[in-house]
């Protein structure tokens, strides 16, 4: 089957893709042999090192503890860059110069510098301006970081989304009396969600993974942190604690990535199966109070 973008293939064309594929998993399987031969040959494979991991003391004495903090701080940051980024996002689209430009410069600014460096300026902020107290001054700098960065990044995937879908959508929706508010409420929003759900959730999975910045910066206290202690309890062994947090971070991401193509699917399919039109009465009380909009009529 061919199309303007694609020709279907010809035999050649299979063969060699046929051949490439093979190729690929034979390199593949190359590396993982590799790699797994190294392993064993450092006794990195023994049972003794992997050992810890299938009791209770070491998930409840560090990796349970690191967790909870990875996902109070993910879940804090996430709460309050996505509203932020979508105020931001929509402010860019603003007609106003006084809201655009400054909004523009804001995201601009916090887009260009690095998380690390935000959460950085956080502590120290915090450590001279205000009465947080140390324990928890690390958890502050990192969701400061986290917040600042991806709130930024949140708002061009928003102001994106929405200059995605068919600019006729909103000139219809103002033709009938809808003011640009209740255009951007009911109108574009609603379907900018479900385009921009994909970089919405990646840009949660490095939320989630940007929090071990402070763990290795700021001492917070997340899961990445736990590596250390708890290698060394255990006799040094590194790559299996490394190797057991690294799954954690793949199960919750892949988590999140499953309910957004989950979420994504159930809105699409939702968008198909209404055929719901909104009538004259429900534009009339749309409208601006105190005004009639008849759509029956013609000017």
């Amino acid at each position: 089957m061919s199309s303007v973008l694609y020709d279907s293939q010809g035999p050649r064309a299979k063969q060699r893709n046929v051949l490439y594929t093979g190729l690929f998993a034979v390199a593949v399987a190359a590396l993982v042999w590799w790699v797994y031969d190294s392993l064993d040959e450092k006794g990195q494979l023994e049972w003794v090192l992997w050992k810890p991991f299938f009791g209770s003391e070491a998930w409840s004495t560090y990796i349970w503890p690191g967790l909870q903090q990875t996902l109070l701080a993910a879940a804090l940051s996430m709460v309050i860059a996505l509203p932020l980024g979508a105020l931001f996002g929509i402010a860019r689209l603003s007609e106003h110069a006084w809201i655009r430009v400054p909004a523009s410069v804001v995201v601009e600014f916090f887009r260009a510098i690095p998380v690390l460096v935000l959460m950085i300026f956080g502590n120290a902020l915090f450590s001279a301006y205000m009465s947080v107290d140390p324990d928890d001054r690390p958890l502050y700098a990192v969701v400061t970081g986290l917040v600042l960065y991806n709130a930024s990044v949140l708002a061009e995937i928003v102001r994106a989304g929405i200059l995605s879908l068919p600019r006729g959508q909103s000139e219809a929706a103002m033709a009938v009396g809808l003011r640009k508010n209740q255009v951007m409420r009911f109108i574009l929003l609603p379907q900018a969600v479900t385009a921009m759900l994909p970089a919405i959730v990646s840009q949660m999975v490095v939320i989630v993974k940007d929090t071990a910045l402070g763990g290795a910066v700021l001492t917070f206290p997340d899961l990445m942190a736990a590596v250390s202690p708890m290698s060394s309890y255990y006799g040094a062994n590194v790559i299996a604690s490394f190797t057991v947090v690294a799954l954690i971070y793949i199960v919750i991401n892949f988590a999140l990535t499953s309910f957004a193509s989950w979420l994504e699917g159930r809105l699409r399919r939702g968008k198909k199966s209404t055929g719901a039109v909104i009538g004259a009465d429900a534009v009339a009380e749309l409208a601006a109070p105190g005004e009639h909009t008849d759509v029956t009529k013609g000017p």
